[in-house]
């Protein structure tokens, strides 16, 4: 009896420490070629992003421009990569990218009437990292944190775009989100 509880109160201990652990990145999938790992977390810090290729469609529906990605990069015997990138204006999805490897993967282009392959510049960006949820409450606490930056370091962002960067296997609770204000 007192072993068995001396094991509940150890794995007891090991779980708390293990929810108190500093977030960690899960790697589920390659970065795009030069592309910065996400981070530092729960601060906002300044990025320079490479020029890339992605395939865009519009963001109606999370799950159902998901699924359209995810049939464009199967049929074109593209590699899945993480992040997945979506555009934000006024807190909603305004459209959904998966990045290719590269831009000297695929070519760019339609496919079909949903969906357009193109090349994105370079860009610099301030990326608020965070590991958790994406709800309404996470995705407040990142635009407030970068709206404060902006204004000390008075930048103005030209667009927001949020990067998920695991799938439905990981935990809500380890997935790991940038918000960015793309300078």
């Amino acid at each position: 009896m007192v072993k068995t509880f001396l094991c509940l109160s150890l794995l007891l201990c090991l779980s708390a420490a293990a929810e108190d652990s500093p977030p960690v990145y899960r790697d589920e999938a390659s970065l795009p070629k030069n592309w910065p790992k996400p981070g530092p977390y729960n601060q906002v810090s300044q990025k320079t992003y490479p020029a890339y290729r992605a395939a865009f469609t519009d963001g109606k529906g999370t799950t159902g421009a998901f699924w359209r990605l995810f049939r464009h990069i199967q049929r074109n015997d593209i590699p899945m990569t993480a992040p997945v990138e979506m555009a934000m204006k006024d807190g909603s999805m305004t459209s959904m990218a998966f990045l290719y490897q590269n831009i000297e993967v695929g070519t760019t282009g339609p496919d079909g009437e949903k969906i357009q392959v193109r090349d994105v510049p370079a860009l610099k960006a301030l990326s608020y990292t965070w590991m958790g949820p994406r709800n309404k409450k996470s995705l407040k606490k990142a635009k407030e944190a970068l709206e404060k930056a902006l204004g000390e370091k008075n930048l103005t962002a030209k667009s927001f775009r949020l990067l998920g960067y695991n799938g439905p296997r990981t935990p809500k609770k380890k997935r790991t989100h940038e918000l960015q204000a793309i300078l």
